[in-house]
């Protein structure tokens, strides 16, 4: 029942493993802050993730998974990993590394473009 995009949203906060901003979230799944914000009010009305206001700027929030997003993520992972699994399964050992260090080495250039801290 999820879109990849929301996925991708309660993907990035399980992986941190702790609160991040809009923003944040923003730069980590290279979408617009309106986008992101489009979305965290659909996983917020669905209880997926809680935001917080942050104590010293009312302007900040902070969003975390809730216990049902986490379980969410937790229960899909297993199955979109045996779904790249298969998909990647056609492509031989060696052309897979050679991918992994390309696709590595794009991400590494985008974040430095984009200033973003790994």
């Amino acid at each position: 029942g999820l879109t990849r995009p929301e996925f991708d949203v309660l993907g990035t906060l399980r992986r941190t493993g702790h609160e991040l901003t809009p923003s944040e979230i923003a730069r980590e799944t290279f979408s617009s802050g309106a986008a992101v914000t489009k979305r965290l009010k659909q996983l917020t009305e669905r209880g997926l993730v809680e935001r917080r206001g942050d104590t010293r700027d009312r302007r900040v929030a902070h969003v975390r998974l809730t216990d049902a997003g986490r379980e969410l993520v937790d229960g899909i992972l297993p199955e979109q990993l045996a779904y790249e699994t298969t998909v990647l399964s056609a492509v031989e050992r060696t052309r897979q590394r050679e991918l992994a260090d390309l696709l590595g080495e794009l991400l590494g250039q985008l974040e430095g473009r984009l200033g973003l801290p790994r």
